[in-house]
């Protein structure tokens, strides 16, 4: 590949400076010796349009997108994928050669490797899943388990309504009780999924009561600063095998790399511990 086609890929959003999106795209850029550069990029809202269509003439091949633009791309892109419609919200672009721009979503993607690579036995049929928060993540994540194919997937919100929302777009296989009620359903839950922001630095805690917990039920948090937040610390104390959502992140980034750079990378612990720092 000659040097004035070097594949270049970003990500855009507002703010940007949080994001480790540089730090891991960029270690598996020099670890697997590949050309290209990958940059973050705080785009004004006025001008994000303007940006998706420039970007791919200055030799971008794709962006990952993060908030606030991530339901506002959908508006933009040409084509869609289903998974990205079903959530309602795209998280990686691709820059097409023929100038359209194809949206995916890789959380869904992101969370189940995630689980399969911590709790590899893990299966999505063994028993219902209690889903807590219905939010974007969320939607991910609850399509991701039914699609897997969990009989059940229980799911509470601080606020009732948003939930009743998921449920009537993704279908009956999803039961909604009330916040208050969460810690009475976890007793029967085969795997109990954090997607709210609870416990995150500078959150409230998570005041769901745990009692619940069986031994042996796989626990997950998205949240992952702190990286065992009081919830999975809970969790591990009660015998539950515990996942930290920092591996999400990582995990949900592969597919972009590879349809941007042309390599499939991995995530072991180096890349851990180089995008942790």
């Amino acid at each position: 590949m000659s040097e004035e086609n070097v594949p270049l890929a970003g990500v855009i959003g507002s703010p940007i400076a949080h994001s480790k999106s540089p730090r891991l795209h960029g270690h598996w850029l020099r670890t697997m010796g590949l050309p290209g550069h990958y940059i973050p990029m705080e785009v004004p809202s006025d001008k994000l349009e303007e940006t998706l269509r420039l970007l791919p003439q200055l030799g971008f091949v794709g962006l990952n997108v993060t908030i606030p633009y991530k339901e506002r791309v959908m508006e933009i892109a040409d084509l869609i994928t289903d998974r990205a419609t079903i959530i309602g919200a795209a998280n990686t672009l691709i820059f097409r050669r023929d100038g359209r721009i194809h949206a995916d979503n890789t959380d869904g993607y992101g969370f189940i490797e995630n689980i399969r690579q911590n709790v590899p036995d893990w299966d999505a049929k063994a028993g219902p899943a209690v889903v807590l928060g219905a939010g974007g993540a969320s939607r991910a994540i609850v399509a991701t388990l039914l699609d897997a194919g969990a009989p059940k997937v229980i799911l509470t919100n601080r606020t009732r309504a948003r939930a009743d929302r998921l449920r009537d777009d993704l279908g009956q296989r999803i039961e909604v009780v009330d916040w208050l009620q969460a810690g009475n359903v976890l007793e029967d839950a085969a795997m109990v999924v954090n997607t709210t922001s609870l416990g995150m630095v500078g959150k409230p805690e998570m005041r769901v009561p745990l009692d619940g917990l069986r031994p042996g039920t796989v626990v997950n948090d998205l949240v992952y600063a702190p990286l065992e937040t009081h919830f999975l610390r809970t969790a591990k104390e009660k015998g539950c095998r515990t996942v930290d959502g920092f591996g999400m992140l990582l995990h949900q980034a592969v597919p972009g790399f590879e349809r941007w750079f042309g390599k499939r990378p991995v995530v072991d612990d180096a890349l851990r511990r180089a995008v942790l720092g």
